[in-house]
């Protein structure tokens, strides 16, 4: 089990099984402490040593678990905790230099003891229905056709390798295709090589990652409009992991050595990729997680500060809630829809008594228990506050 704080009435110590595959929302209006708590778990986890951690970060703030937690010693030492940094590994869509606007902050990141790796797509790992998507294209249409046709052919000859030129190619090559069609796709295709995020060069997305460290796949520095390069990213990176760990958990059966450990994967602003009401390029193979993760090993973190955003069949699906003070009238009516007949109260009546800073709701479904939880303090670093601007000397 992994400790993540105490019963606001017993100062019982409370945690989440983590034997086995989760699904874990946690939830709370701005300030509340969902993305504070979504670090205590990760610093647990990290203690184990037995699961590869991934955060995708949409907000830039999780490197600083990189830096020990020092303003808040004493109240480690009342939890018999010290402060202590975590390995952190940023991955970076693109060119990190170009990403942050040149090499300073990166210098000081890693005299931090930060570590950068640039993350790019392989082309290849995109199906053909997802290029379309990509493009808000659809397989109906001509453009989609085309597009369509130019990928599933690249995928029946060279398998996983090809990369966007390729794609240009075969459609420039595309005998049935009208010449304002190919002009079209291929202007949009030569937008998708400035994005700077598809390789030229393949290479299995979960080799990247580094088991000694905590991942995190920051989508700061990616545009979140029209395109949805950030739902896109997420979706090819579960999806090729769920598709590692399935055939790793084969190999486990039968004894033999597996090439992927179980992985933890926490998602901060889930909202952006499982929304509720429509549709995104990440929801479907997030969903798949979330429902069938546990025969592969994987497990999942979902935190929001909107929980009514969030697809319902999602919201269903997670057997440990952490929930935080919310205020909103929708927010508060979806999580009381999560009550269960094991609770002799409603959620939301829970939620509403909910005062200090840290404060929670944990409900583990599959122990049937509702407590009242103060989270624990962080040991490393929380990057969640406010701005604060340095003024210059």
């Amino acid at each position: 089990m992994i400790t993540i704080g105490k019963d606001n009435t017993s100062n019982e110590y409370l945690g989440i099984v983590d034997e086995k595959s989760r699904a874990i929302l946690i939830c709370g209006k701005r300030g509340s402490g969902k993305s504070y708590t979504l670090g205590v778990i990760f610093e647990e986890l990290h203690a184990q040593e037995n699961s590869l951690l991934i955060v995708i970060d949409p907000m830039g703030i999780y490197h600083t678990m990189s830096e020990p937690n020092l303003t808040q010693e004493r109240q480690l030492w009342d939890w018999g905790l010290s402060s202590r940094g975590l390995p952190i590994t940023i991955h970076v869509p693109g060119d990190p230099v170009e990403r942050y606007g040149g090499t300073e902050v990166i210098s000081e990141m890693q005299r931090r003891r930060v570590k950068f790796q640039p993350l790019r797509l392989n082309p290849s790992d995109l199906s053909p229905d997802s290029w379309c998507d990509l493009f808000d294209l659809s397989i109906n249409d001509v453009m989609g056709i085309v597009l369509y046709r130019a990928v599933q052919n690249l995928r029946r000859q060279r398998k996983h390798f090809f990369y966007v030129t390729d794609i240009i190619e075969e459609i420039e090559h595309d005998k049935k295709a009208q010449e304002r069609t190919i002009e079209a796709l291929l202007n949009r295709l030569a937008m998708a090589m400035d994005w700077d995020i598809f390789s030229t060069n393949y290479r299995e997305v979960w080799e990247i990652f580094d088991l000694n460290s905590v991942n995190v796949i920051d989508l700061s520095v990616v545009d979140p409009g029209r395109y949805g390069l950030r739902n896109l990213i997420v979706d090819v990176i579960a999806r090729d992991i769920f598709n590692k760990r399935t055939i790793s958990r084969r190999k486990e059966e039968l004894g033999l050595l597996s090439d992927l450990p179980k992985v933890w994967m926490a998602i901060d602003e889930a909202h952006q990729f499982i929304p509720a009401g429509k549709a995104s390029l990440a929801k479907e193979t997030l969903i798949r997680w979330v429902k069938e993760g546990r025969q592969p090993g994987l497990s999942l973190i979902l935190a929001t500060q909107q929980p009514a955003a969030i697809d319902s069949e999602v919201l269903s699906q997670c057997d440990v809630l952490l929930v935080h003070k919310l205020t909103n009238t929708e927010d508060t009516h979806a999580i009381n829809r999560l009550s269960q007949d094991y609770m002799n109260t409603e959620l939301r009546t829970m939620v509403q008594k909910l005062n200090r800073s840290g404060e929670a709701i944990l409900v583990d479904d599959e122990a049937e228990t509702l407590r009242t939880i103060q989270i624990r303090p962080r040991v490393s670093q929380h990057g969640g506050g406010e701005a604060r601007v340095k003024n210059p000397s």
